[in-house]
């Protein structure tokens, strides 16, 4: 299939500065319709939902559509679909949640390979209740979390396991679906971050067996919020902390106050715009998924164009090594300090970050600290151009 960079390219008006930007896993560049969307809300006729007047049928349908949107992006039910500021706070609130229904010496398991947001909520409410957190480690000469990793830390008192789809910081896919059948076995819930893996190939919730599954709009072209997606009956059977007269409905119970209508409309245009990145038919799901085939195979192909450019380049070493990876590629330097990198690039435009991007538990399961190194983040939108660029420079950086 043909990808027509150029014609993707065309859509964000951000990268007419000349900016190269390889820091998508830190948030994506917007496409104007999305933010015309977002206007276009914020200068409408709108009021809390309902459906007498028309102001309150207008924020009604940005809701609907927002949920059935994000159900495609999902293959989720748009019954499931729960909006928040982010996925941080979604993980927060439905920790505190779940952990109503957990004892003492019941056991949350989370993973050294996932960011902070994931990790973090999870052993904070087990201090809270008396349960015991147990931590899958990874490869760390490959990346690779395997089934057998999770299968060595779960019990019988295995309450919950929390595992990232990606890696954000080496980009490892772990494989979600043999993972969940190992925690539904133990009669445990299965809770992925999805920000990461949502940014680059198409999702399939059930299909990975998450019970839940947390994603961001803005590392996939929308603005800041965060989606989470469960079983409308799964839902159904949590008592989230809520105010008195706010709805008791699924998903409604699980969203605290107004929810944000211009930032729903966005969410709403940027999986439109993700569903027609490249030429194809069917319903927006069946688009959905061919869109992401041709992105995950142009940023394939410019990741092992990366790859080996630095490979080629004395003293810098590749932290990014599973068989299945997002194109995020994490380097250190013999001789010389990542944020030094970092600076140099930035002044070249070329924006490739340095640290360890609250992948914490990650970087110093490397042995790097919390200092992490040089994440590069190829997204739909970068070209062969700007790889060269950054190859060059970094040959220039390593020389200086």
């Amino acid at each position: 299939m043909s990808y027509d960079v150029e014609a993707v390219r065309a859509h964000f008006p951000s990268l007419a500065t000349g900016t190269a930007h390889f820091d998508g896993p830190g948030g994506s560049q917007v496409p104007s319709v999305v933010a015309d969307a977002v206007r276009d809300v914020m200068v409408s006729s709108i009021s809390n939902r309902g459906r007498t007047t028309a102001a309150e049928r207008a924020a009604d349908h940005v809701v609907l559509a927002a949920r059935r949107a994000a159900a495609d992006l999902l293959a989720a039910d748009p019954a499931a679909i729960v909006f928040g500021r982010s996925a941080t706070q979604l993980t927060y609130e439905f920790a505190r949640t779940l952990a109503k229904t957990w004892r003492p010496g019941d056991e949350v398991v989370v993973s050294r390979l996932d960011h902070d947001a994931n990790i973090r909520p999870w052993v904070q409410v087990a201090a809270q209740v008396g349960a015991v957190v147990r931590w899958i480690g990874f490869d760390p000469a490959s990346g690779e979390l395997t089934p057998d990793d999770v299968a060595a830390v779960l019990s019988p008192r295995t309450r919950l396991v929390a595992v990232t789809g990606a890696s954000n910081l080496i980009g490892t896919r772990p494989p979600l679906a043999a993972i969940a059948e190992l925690v539904h076995e133990r009669g445990a819930l299965f809770f992925v971050d999805g920000v990461h893996l949502t940014a680059h190939n198409a999702v399939d919730v059930t299909a990975f067996g998450a019970d839940f599954f947390v994603c961001s709009p803005y590392k996939f072209f929308g603005p800041h919020c965060g989606v989470l997606a469960a079983a409308p009956d799964l839902l159904a059977t949590l008592d989230p902390d809520k105010l008195l007269p706010s709805s008791d409905a699924v998903p409604e119970r699980f969203e605290l106050g107004t929810l944000p209508y211009e930032l729903l409309a966005g969410t709403t245009a940027a999986v439109d715009f993700i569903a027609g990145i490249a030429p194809g038919a069917g319903d927006r799901r069946t688009r959905l998924v061919t869109s992401w085939e041709a992105v995950e195979a142009h940023e394939d192909r410019l990741r092992a164009a990366v790859e080996a450019g630095l490979r080629d380049l004395p003293g810098v070493t590749v932290w990014s090594r599973a068989e299945s990876r997002t194109p995020t590629l994490l380097a250190t330097f013999t001789d010389h300090d990542p944020t030094d990198a970092y600076r140099f690039l930035a002044d070249q435009d070329v924006n490739a970050p340095a640290g360890s991007f609250y992948a914490v538990e990650t970087s110093r399961w490397l042995d790097l600290g919390d200092a992490g190194g040089l994440r590069v983040g190829l997204a739909p939108y970068s070209t062969d151009a700007e790889v060269e660029r950054l190859l060059t420079a970094l040959e220039r950086f390593l020389k200086s």
